[in-house]
């Protein structure tokens, strides 16, 4: 009995020992609480003036201390650049196909190239028109640019100087587009031969100066002239046409010295005011040349230039053909 009562109360002390909490355990728990209590005694709470509170903490204060309108970005209009499709390139990695640049087809060097010029035609250079030459309005000017050919012009050109080239022939193509030429000068080139329709269906053309060239015919004319220049050529009689200048009522100034004519061509247009022939191989002339030998009472008005002089015609031998003009032609006389 006595071992049996001593092995229940070694049991219960057993099961107490194992229910109760270690001392280590105890310590810590009675600290934490007195650490809380130690943080709640240290606050001074008779320090702190409620009642003030609202002076210690007024917002108006950090109004003016703190401007927070100035922390916030500021866009202005304009100065931003709208997304453009290079960034995305530059951004992406994707590879994008290009296109090769095209070249214009290269021109043969004889045949003429065709367009309506100012700036789109390409000339024998491989140059548009308006840079070869300079176009100022309606006007085009080509001198000194070692042309050979006339340069496709603008619909609108009225003015065309072609001055000190080397062309060499004139063909209706040339000029057929043009409906608004008034004056072509083509003085000192090398031009020989110019087709039948050149000019002739210039309806608006005044002037044509083809001074200085290699002539040795004139061309059809357009009933609108005003004035030829053609001196300097090597133009024969044979080279005129009979009654060339018949219809063309508007002529007034025909300069062909320093050709190589035989006679006066006639008739000459009743409005003509200045012909020069001098210096060419002229060496007879008609009554009816100037005048009208059946009404004695016709006088010339207009016509007071002649220039004769420095052929082998004596004037004075033909005093009838001057009877009616209000000047003697210039020239030799005995």
């Amino acid at each position: 009995m006595q071992c049996v009562a001593l092995l229940g109360v070694t049991t219960l002390a057993l099961v107490l020992a194992l229910a109760a909490p270690s001392k280590e355990e105890g310590k810590k728990k009675e600290e934490k609480p007195r650490a809380d209590a130690a943080t709640d005694d240290n606050l001074d709470l008779p320090n702190y003036d409620l009642d003030n509170y609202g002076e210690i903490i007024d917002p108006s204060l950090y109004e003016e201390l703190y401007d927070y309108s100035d922390l916030a970005p500021k866009i202005e209009v304009g100065t931003l650049a709208p997304p453009t499709q290079r960034l995305e390139g530059v951004m992406s990695t994707r590879a994008v196909p290009t296109e090769a640049p095209r070249r214009p087809p290269p021109t043969s060097p004889t045949t003429k190239p065709v367009g309506p010029g100012l700036f789109g035609s390409i000339t024998e250079q491989g140059l548009p028109t308006c840079l070869v030459c300079v176009c100022l309005s309606t006007s085009v000017y080509c001198d000194d640019a070692e042309l050979e050919q006339i340069p496709p012009l603008p619909l609108e050109t009225t003015y065309l100087y072609a001055r000190f080239n080397r062309i060499s022939r004139i063909q209706a193509s040339d000029f057929a587009r043009l409906k608004k030429l008034k004056r072509i000068d083509l003085t000192s080139n090398f031009i020989s031969w110019v087709g039948e329709d050149s000019f002739r269906l210039l309806s608006t053309l005044q002037e044509l100066i083809l001074a200085e060239n290699r002539l040795t015919a004139l061309p059809a004319l357009p009933s609108s002239i005003v004035r030829l220049d053609a001196r300097l050529n090597r133009i024969q009689s044979s080279g005129v046409r009979p009654e060339a200048f018949r219809d063309l009522k508007k002529l007034q100034f025909l300069h062909l010295s320093d050709n190589k004519l035989d006679y006066i061509p006639v008739p000459l247009p009743e409005g003509l005011r200045s012909l020069h022939l001098q210096n060419n191989n002229i060496q007879t002339m008609h009554k009816d040349t100037f005048c009208d030998s059946q009404d004695h009472s016709h006088i010339r008005w207009a016509l007071e230039d002649i220039r004769l002089d420095r052929n082998p015609i004596n004037l004075s031998l033909f005093p009838d053909a001057y009877f009616c003009l209000p000047r003697l032609p210039t020239g030799h006389f005995y």
